[in-house]
């Protein structure tokens, strides 16, 4: 059946209309931003660290570096300062970005720094750091450091790539401290000095001293066979073989000195009775340039706190033995003071 005219110009009109809306409802669904319904990745998270960039080789005031991405880094040298943001450092040949503790060697402290910059700018300084690490670390330009390439974990890596100081580290043990100091090369020297190079030299030049002298002695052993010669030939040189060759008999009654070759009280090992005595044994962990660093290893390890001059000494015991002390220090350099010791505290 065929409707009016002006039925089926409404019809038309009502079925513009429908199309019309549809039309806009999925027009309206297609500009709608992904991000409106998909979480946004904080500009803070675990992938501001990539990517990793090492760089080509350089130059500064005529040295070269190269960079490289060595995870086991261990440098010490001296600071210098630059002007970065937040808790940040500077450095010739590490990747960036990465992250370093710098320990003072003027006091021990030690702090964790992000490198994000090459440098420093003009100098032979192993490492450059911000006004604010420089701050945290109680350092200037010029201070002996150590720098050791770390991987911390990644709520203080945030920290740090938000601009704020992440927690201080444990103070190093001014007896380690000494020992750093002395690998430092000379203030203004062309390069730094690598803990690697300044163990392997002094092992290299001992072992050529006690070579030459060995390859010079023919028989270095005669002197000794000599010696112990005389000694068992000394009292009685012609009776010592009697009790072997003669059967012993009251008539041939021997003098007890042959029958027991003489011993010298150098001969005997001694025996030190303190090893066995009771609350003769303690063990340092470290000594701490602050107090409240000592207290608070103090109490990790259960230990006691006593001021040395300006040092604060940290130490557990008494043990009975030194059997038990050593057990005791296998403990504490377990927890991290690989510098501990016995101590004999009587």
């Amino acid at each position: 059946m065929r409707l009016p005219a002006d039925r089926r110009l409404a019809r038309i009109i009502l079925t513009l209309t429908g199309a019309m809306a549809l039309g806009a409802c999925g027009l309206a669904v297609a500009s709608t931003p992904r991000s409106a319904s998909q979480p946004v990745m904080s500009a803070n998270g675990p992938q501001s660290d990539y990517p990793v960039v090492v760089g080509p080789a350089y130059s500064v005031a005529g040295v070269g570096y190269t960079p490289e991405d060595v995870m086991n880094y261990d440098q010490v040298g001296y600071l210098a300062a630059d002007a970065g943001a937040g808790i940040s450092a500077a450095h010739h040949t590490l990747p960036l970005p990465s992250y370093v503790e710098v320990t003072s060697l003027a006091t021990g402290r030690t702090i964790l720094a992000r490198v994000e910059r090459r440098g420093p700018a003009a100098g032979n300084e192993v490492l450059a750091l911000s006004p604010a690490a420089l701050a945290q670390l109680d350092a200037s330009p010029g201070t002996p450091v150590r720098v050791r390439r770390v991987n911390p974990p990644e709520d203080q890596r945030a920290v740090l790539r938000s601009g704020n100081p992440a927690s201080l580290r444990m103070d190093t043990p001014m007896s380690l401290v000494d020992v750093l100091k002395r690998k430092l090369p000379a203030p203004g020297a062309p390069a730094v000095r690598t803990m690697a190079a300044t163990t392997t030299t002094p092992v290299l030049v001992a072992a050529a001293a006690v070579v030459k002298p060995a390859v010079a002695v023919k028989s270095p052993i005669k002197p000794a066979v000599t010696s112990v010669a005389r000694l068992t030939e000394s009292p009685f040189p012609k009776v010592a073989a009697a009790p072997i060759l003669l059967p012993l008999a009251p008539r041939l009654a021997l003098p007890v000195a042959v029958l027991k070759p003489p011993v010298s009280a150098s001969m005997v090992p001694s025996v030190p009775s303190r090893a066995f005595s009771t609350g003769r044994f303690e063990i340092q962990a470290g000594a701490f340039a602050l107090a409240d660093n000592a207290k608070k290893a103090a109490g990790r390890l259960s230990g006691k706190v006593t001021s040395a001059g300006k040092l604060f000494r940290v130490r557990t015991g008494p043990f009975a033995t030194r059997g038990e002390a050593e057990a005791a220090l296998a403990k504490v350099r377990a927890a991290g003071y690989s510098d501990a010791r016995i101590q004999t505290s009587g």
